[in-house]
């Protein structure tokens, strides 16, 4: 990566620290830095060209988010979830996914429905690809925009705060096999929803489409322990 900081905050504008949070977040969320991982503070301040001082502050604002976790004496690492605290945070994420939908197809503007068709058609030509990251990219932008479109910006932060903490497990569900193709069905359901305004189906189908449950929850228990993660 070796970005300069200083470069990626014009004018200043932006607070180092802050900017760097959100580096080193889309860093984890893109897979640069696996669960489990360590943070090396030093490594850090040279890589993106800045002082240990808002290496500091950014692993704060990461380790109360959940993002990373400080272990005494040892330093601070990418949050590593056991199987039951993921399942927990799946659980919750499926419920505030599901308020969303309800809202969205209340409330959802043509403008955002319209970028939200042109999201999932970009979904389905990765699909045809077998382009799992792409996909993985087209994916997080069709979940953003029913954030937005349920017009609750609480509702939306909390679970914008919960989808960013578990990138990197649905980035493992999608190397599932025909994992792409079901989420894209799903997303269908969901799209065919939010368009006839149906708040009880889009509740139910995003809900559905978030849980974890049946195979798809071994299939990610598989890609956890081929990573060496420890299921608990």
């Amino acid at each position: 990566m070796g970005k300069s900081l200083l470069n990626e905050s014009p004018g200043g504008r932006i607070p180092q620290a802050q900017r760097l949070r959100d580096l080193l977040e889309d860093a984890i969320v893109e897979g640069h830095y696996a669960p489990g991982d360590r943070l090396d503070p030093e490594a850090l301040a040279r890589q993106y060209q800045c002082s240990r001082t808002p290496i500091r502050e950014a692993l704060t604002h990461l380790a109360a988010s959940g993002m990373v976790k400080v272990a005494p004496k040892r330093g601070t690492f990418v949050a590593r979830l056991s199987v039951t605290e993921l399942v927990e945070r799946f659980e919750v994420m499926a419920e505030l996914e599901g308020m969303c939908g309800r809202l969205a197809a209340r409330r959802m503007s043509d403008e955002t429905l319209s970028a939200l068709q042109q999201a999932q058609a970009a979904c389905r030509q990765c699909m045809l690809n077998g382009d799992v990251n792409g996909y993985y990219y087209e994916n997080g932008e069709f979940h953003r925009l029913i954030y937005e479109g349920s017009h609750n910006d609480f509702l939306a932060q909390e679970a914008r705060r919960l989808h960013a903490m578990l990138k990197p497990y649905r980035r493992l569900q999608l190397h599932a096999r025909h994992r792409l193709e079901s989420s894209w069905c799903e997303h269908e359901r969901i799209v065919t929803a939010l368009i006839a305004g149906d708040a009880d189906t889009a509740q139910r189908e995003l809900r559905a489409h978030v849980l974890l449950q049946g195979e798809r929850f071994n299939d990610l228990v598989a890609s956890m322990q081929r990573l060496g993660q420890t299921p608990a």
